[in-house]
């Protein structure tokens, strides 16, 4: 890592506040002024000449973030003073802002309270109009753009992509292929269509649907899957993947993801309307269960040692935590309900026709094979709780939501339990049975073989 320089220009360095692939963010001090600044810094000294291009490229967006962000004065968009170009270094001089990037908000385990994300994102929609209004749309909208401090207060930046729309030549435009954000990206910026600023409200959509979610809309394992899923399939419900988030919230997602541009908001002060129109019920983070102890309760369950953190996390936000007092029938054998439960506490007995199959504690399931019968959804056992008990209801409905991985994982944990109480009813069923038939030849497969010296 290279040393941190004393001075830039006319500036005194303090120190490194953020490090990205081509440029490192300084805190500064303006010996002409008394408020500390931000300072982006890129040298190009030492640099190879294969990489002349790109720092050709890195020129064009550094001039770009400074023509165009200089035009925007909006309390909720970043300020930049001045961008200086010079043979051997080019660093950009922004307003100073001691917040963090909303990425740190788009985990499961730090999500925001929903009346929170719905404030942020307001913002950011009504600074996006204004930015439109000014013929500038940013191009580049995801969550490290977006800057949030202790009070809400929201700052975007970074318009180093920023297209002014009202100039007409080709030559004018600073974008370029390869820079951006793919999983944030519109349908018709991965075509590479002309813009306009209803790509940037498809992106503060994908924003809102990550932060609300812990998860992006669309992902998949390699960039291919991932550009056909944004180009033709529909986003998940946010509700179902969040009981927290109201339902019509899903219909401002819906319209802010449209593939279609005649359907999808015309500009940030509509969706910003919608969005302020949604009723949500503020909560008391002290008269809830926090999902931190909901996260350590279900990370200690023998049914889950092979899930990731984040695939626990996900199963906090979709699952249902549910109670039955002792003799409470859960599951009744032959009905079609395909959900199944986890238990947490207590014990819980499984029938089939009046007789006792088994009983099962904390950390095993129930009421799987509905779910895993493909053909006739049937449950095969009663199951009645035998003292108090605290279970995680699952539904396939929000199961067919999670990441592909948590999925792959509940099925293979759900089968290898049905596999090993088959192998124990077998054991039973052998304790009873007639003397087994004793083999006089074996099969090929059986055969050991032997080394013989000639």
């Amino acid at each position: 890592m290279a040393d941190m320089p004393e001075r830039v220009g006319k500036y005194k360095i303090i120190r490194e506040i953020g490090r990205g692939a081509t440029a490192v963010v300084y805190l500064a001090e303006n010996p002409y002024y008394p408020e500390p600044v931000a300072l982006k810094y890129i040298s190009f000294r030492d640099k190879a000449k294969d990489e002349a291009k790109w720092n050709r490229r890195l020129l064009k967006l550094l001039r770009a973030e400074g023509s165009v962000a200089r035009r925007l004065d909006h309390p909720n968009i970043i300020k930049i003073y001045e961008a200086v170009i010079e043979k051997d270094e080019a660093y950009v001089v922004m307003e100073y802002f001691p917040g963090g990037s909303l990425e740190d908000f788009c985990s499961y385990e730090k999500m925001l309270p929903v009346h929170r994300t719905t404030s942020i994102i307001f913002k950011v929609a009504m600074a996006l109009d204004y930015a439109y209004r000014q013929g500038i749309v940013h191009r580049d909208i995801k969550p490290a753009n977006i800057l949030v401090d202790s009070t809400d207060n929201v700052k975007i930046t970074d318009f180093g992509l920023a297209m002014n729309v009202n100039k007409k030549s080709a030559e004018d435009s600073t974008f370029i292929m390869g820079v951006g954000s793919p999983a944030y990206m519109s349908p018709e910026q991965i075509k590479n269509y002309p813009l306009n600023q209803k790509t940037d409200l498809y992106s503060l959509g994908v924003v809102l649907f990550h932060m609300l979610t812990g998860r992006l809309p669309f992902r998949a394992k390699n960039p291919a899957q991932l550009v056909y899923k944004i180009i033709n399939t529909d986003p998940p419900s946010a509700s179902a993947l969040n009981p927290d988030v109201p339902e019509a919230m899903d219909t401002v997602i819906r319209k802010s993801l449209e593939k279609d541009l005649y359907s999808r908001y015309k500009n940030g002060a509509e969706f910003a309307k919608d969005l302020s129109g949604i009723q949500f019920k503020i909560y008391d983070e002290s008269d809830v269960v926090p999902d931190g102890s909901r996260f350590a309760q279900i990370r200690r369950l023998a049914f889950f040692t092979e899930f990731d953190d984040i695939e626990i996390w996900e199963i906090v936000r979709f699952s249902a935590w549910r109670v039955a007092e002792p003799m409470t029938q859960i599951v009744r054998e032959g009905t079609t309900d395909q959900r199944f439960g986890i238990l947490l506490e207590g014990e819980v007995e499984l029938s089939i026709n009046g007789r006792v199959v088994s009983v099962i504690g904390p950390g095993d399931c129930f009421g799987e094979t509905a779910y895993l019968d493909s053909i006739n959804h049937r449950q095969v056992c009663s199951v009645v709780s035998k003292n108090f008990v605290r279970y995680l209801e699952i539904t396939p409905a929000a199961l067919a939501l999670t990441s592909e991985e948590c999925l792959e994982h509940f099925r293979e944990r759900l089968m290898t339990t049905v596999v090993q109480r088959m192998a124990r009813a077998d054991a039973r069923l052998a304790e009873q049975g007639a003397p087994a038939l004793r083999a006089v030849n074996v099969t090929s497969s059986s055969m050991e073989l032997t080394l013989v010296d000639d």
